[in-house]
C-alpha cells in the first residue's frame, strides 16, 4: 500500500475553487459528485456540459455566446468550439480593473517594480491606441523578442486586444533561432530591448535585433523597451522606436475591444526545434483562454488573493499559461535573469519577500537545489507559501521527497505536464487529492487521457504511450502554412486515427490513479532490442544523493545499441569507481540489468531547451560524429561542447 506524502486538510479541501465547482454542477446537474476521480469521469463522458460549466465558472466575459458547445465532436482534428460565440482574449485578462497588484517585477540585479490592475488597464490602453493607428487589424502578427518584463505581457494584451496574433522569444534565443521562427510569420511589429542582465553581466542585443529585422523584410515597426538604460541608442536600426515615445500620452483611454469567433487565432507556438525548424502551432483565443481557466482555477486553486511565481521566459508556454492567470484577479510575480544566481537563496529570497503563495519551477531547477544541498525550509520564512507547480520534464520519487523535506512539508506539489502543442496539460492535480511519490495526482479534466500499447490498447499499470482519445478547446487549430493540414496530421494523428499521439510514454497507476511520465516516446534507448525509456533510468539516478542531473544516450556499437549514462555530480562527490557500481546496482535492481549502462562518464552540465527538456538528441547526434545545427534552442549551448569533445574516447571504449 503506498504512502502518500501529502494528503490535503478538510479545510483545504473545503475551500478549494474545485470543491465550489463541484458544488454548483451538482446542483445544476442533479449529480452527487464528492471528489475527483467521478468529476474527471463525468469531464470526459459529458464534455459538452462540462466545457459550459468552465464557461460559466471561469466568468468569461463575451459579447455573443453560443448555444452549441462542441460541433461535430466525432471530426478529431476539425471540431469547432463554442460556434458563433463573439469575444476577446485580452478583454478576459483586463476584467479587473482595481489598486490590487496585477505585476511585481524583479529581476537578478535587485530592480523592483509594479503595477495594479487599474494602471496596467492604461499602460495597455495607450499603447492600443497607436498600434491601432499604425494600422493593426485583426489577423496581424506582432511579435517579441523580449526578456520577462512587466511590458512584455503589455505588449501581448495590447496586441490580442486587436485581434493580431502574437508569439514571443526570449532575448536567450539567438538571431538564427529567433528568424527560424518569426521569419515564417512575417510580423508587422516587433517587441524587443536594448539589453538584459543574465548573471551578474548585461548583455546588448541590438546586433542581434538588427540582423533580425534584416531577415524580416515585412516588418514596419521596431519597438525597442528601456530596460537597463533609459535611453538606448538605437539609430542604426531601421523603423525602430523607443517604447516611451510610441506610446499615447493620453490618460484614462478606453480600449475597444475587437470581438471576434471563439477560434480566431491569439498565439503562434513554437515546438523546441532540436530536430528541425520549428512548427508553429496556431492556436484559438477562447480555447486557450477557456483551458487555461481550468487549469489554473481548479487544478491549481488560484484565487485573487495569491501571489503566484514562475520561473519562465517569454520563449516557453508556461509565461502564456501564467499571464492567463490575470483573469482570476491574482498577483503575478514576473522575473527576469539566471534563478541560481548568484547561488541557490536567489529566488527563494523572494518567495519570502514577496509572500509568494503558489510558486512555479521544472525539475531541473529543484534538482539543482537538491545537487547543492540547498535547505529552502530552514533557511526562510515560507509560511505563505501553500502550493509548488512543477513541469519541464518528469521529476522522481527522490525530488518529490526532497520538497516535502526540505522546502516544506505542508504544501500541495502539484506536478503538472502536457505541452507547448495544446499550451496546457494532458496531467495534473488538485487540492483535494493526496499527493504520492514520483507521481501526477491524474489526468486533468476534459483530457480523455490512456495509455497505449503497442496494438493501440488502453492499459494501466504498464508503460504505454500517452494519447488523448477526444478533442480539447486548447488545441492547435492548425500549423501555419499547412493548409492541408498534412503536418498537423502527420505530427499527432499518424499512428492511431482519431486519437492524438503526444509523444510520451506513460504509466497510469491503477491503486492511486495518479500518473508516471517515463520520457519520450520518440526518444527510446534499444540495447539488444529492447524498448526503454529514458526517464526510468533518469528516475532512479536522480535519486541518489551524488548524482544532481543526468543524461542518458543510446549509442550504436558493433551491431547493436549500447547506454551510455552521463551524470552531473552534487556538490562535494567525485565519480569514483565504486560510486559507478552503485549506480549500476541501483539501476539494476529498481529497473532491470537491460536498463544498466555500459558506460558511465561524468558531464559539467547537461543541456535543456528553453522549456527546461533534457536534449537526448543533440548529444545522440554528436556522439556518433554528426552535427549539431540549432545550437541556439538550447539555454546552454556550451554544455554541448564536453560531449562533442568525448567522441574519440567513446570511439574506443
Amino acid at each position: 500500500m503506498k504512502k502518500p506524502l501529502w494528503t490535503p486538510s478538510k479545510e483545504t479541501i473545503k475551500e478549494a475553487n474545485i470543491t465550489r465547482f463541484i458544488g454548483e454542477i451538482n446542483q445544476q446537474h442533479s449529480l452527487k459528485i464528492q471528489s475527483y476521480d467521478p468529476l474527471y469521469r463525468w469531464s470526459v463522458d459529458q464534455s459538452e456540459a462540462f466545457w459550459r460549466a468552465i464557461w460559466e465558472f471561469g466568468g468569461i466575459k463575451a459579447s455573443r455566446k453560443s448555444d452549441t458547445v462542441i460541433d461535430s465532436p466525432g471530426r478529431f482534428p476539425g471540431t469547432n468550439w463554442f460556434k458563433g460565440a463573439r469575444l476577446n482574449f485580452a478583454e478576459n485578462l483586463l476584467k479587473v480593473r482595481d489598486d490590487h497588484p496585477a505585476f511585481i517585477f524583479r529581476n537578478e540585479a535587485g530592480k523592483r517594480m509594479s503595477l495594479t490592475y487599474a494602471e496596467l488597464y492604461e499602460a495597455v490602453a495607450r499603447l492600443v491606441r497607436p498600434l491601432r493607428e499604425a494600422g493593426i487589424v485583426p489577423g496581424d502578427r506582432i511579435v517579441a523578442y523580449m526578456p520577462n518584463l512587466m511590458e512584455t505581457a503589455i505588449a501581448m494584451l495590447a496586441a490580442t486586444s486587436l485581434g493580431a496574433l502574437w508569439s514571443s522569444c526570449g532575448t536567450e534565443l539567438g538571431p538564427s533561432a529567433v528568424l527560424d521562427r518569426f521569419g515564417q510569420l512575417e510580423p508587422k511589429v516587433l517587441f524587443t530591448v536594448a539589453e538584459y542582465p543574465y548573471r551578474g553581466k548585461n548583455f546588448n542585443v541590438l546586433d542581434r535585433v538588427k540582423m533580425i529585422a534584416e531577415g524580416i523584410p515585412l516588418l514596419e515597426k521596431i519597438i525597442v523597451v528601456p530596460y537597463m538604460a533609459e535611453k538606448p541608442d538605437i539609430s542604426g536600426i531601421a523603423h525602430s522606436v523607443l517604447y516611451y515615445d510610441f506610446v499615447s500620452r493620453e490618460k484614462n483611454l478606453e480600449i475597444q475591444f475587437e470581438q471576434l469567433p471563439f477560434d480566431h487565432p491569439a498565439y503562434i507556438m513554437f515546438s523546441s526545434g532540436t530536430t528541425g525548424k520549428p512548427k508553429c502551432m496556431v492556436q484559438g483565443a477562447g480555447g486557450v483562454l477557456i483551458n487555461h481557466l481550468k487549469e489554473l482555477i481548479l487544478h491549481t486553486d488560484l484565487k485573487s488573493r495569491d501571489r503566484i511565481f514562475y520561473i519562465t521566459t517569454p520563449s516557453w508556454m508556461m509565461w502564456n499559461w501564467l499571464l492567463s492567470g490575470l483573469s482570476t484577479g491574482a498577483t503575478l510575480v514576473l522575473y527576469d535573469g539566471n534563478p541560481g544566481y548568484p547561488d541557490w537563496r536567489a529566488l527563494w529570497e523572494i518567495v519570502q519577500k514577496e509572500k509568494i503563495t503558489i510558486f512555479g519551477c521544472s525539475a531541473s531547477y529543484i534538482n539543482m537545489l537538491k545537487g547543492a544541498g540547498a535547505k529552502p525550509g530552514k533557511v526562510y520564512d515560507l509560511s505563505a507559501l501553500r502550493e509548488i507547480s512543477q513541469t519541464g520534464s518528469s521529476l522522481s520519487s527522490e525530488g518529490f521527497d526532497y520538497v516535502y523535506r526540505e522546502i516544506k512539508a505542508d504544501l500541495h506539489l502539484n506536478s503538472i505536464s502536457g505541452g507547448t502543442d495544446i499550451n496546457g496539460c494532458f496531467a495534473a492535480g488538485t487540492p483535494v487529492q493526496p499527493v504520492y511519490a514520483g507521481e501526477l495526482q491524474g489526468p486533468a479534466l476534459g483530457m480523455k487521457v490512456k495509455a497505449y500499447n503497442e496494438k493501440g490498447e488502453g492499459v494501466v499499470d504498464q508503460q504505454g504511450e500517452l494519447v488523448c482519445e477526444a478533442p480539447a478547446p486548447s488545441m492547435p487549430l492548425y500549423f501555419w502554412k499547412d493548409p492541408e493540414g498534412k503536418r498537423y496530421r502527420e505530427a499527432y494523428f499518424r499512428d492511431y486515427p482519431d486519437v492524438w499521439r503526444h509523444g510520451d510514454w506513460i504509466i497510469i497507476h491503477s491503486d492511486t490513479g495518479g500518473i508516471t511520465f517515463s520520457g519520450r516516446s520518440d526518444y527510446t534507448l534499444k540495447p539488444s532490442g529492447v524498448r526503454i525509456g529514458a526517464a526510468e533510468i533518469y528516475n532512479v539516478v536522480e535519486g541518489l544523493k551524488e548524482v544532481a542531473d543526468s543524461l542518458v544516450v543510446g549509442q550504436d556499437w558493433k551491431g547493436d545499441q549500447r547506454v551510455i549514462l552521463f551524470v552531473k555530480l552534487a556538490a562535494d562527490f567525485q565519480l569514483t569507481e565504486d560510486l559507478k557500481n552503485k549506480i549500476k546496482k541501483a539501476i539494476t535492481r529498481e529497473a532491470s540489468p537491460r536498463h544498466a549502462p555500459a558506460i558511465i562518464l561524468e558531464a559539467p552540465d547537461i543541456p535543456y531547451t528553453f522549456n527546461m527538456k533534457k536534449v537526448e538528441s543533440a548529444v545522440t547526434n554528436l556522439i556518433h560524429g554528426r552535427p549539431v545545427t540549432n545550437r541556439e534552442v538550447l539555454v546552454n549551448p556550451e554544455s554541448l561542447d564536453f560531449y562533442q569533445k568525448i567522441l574519440p574516447r567513446l570511439q574506443q571504449e
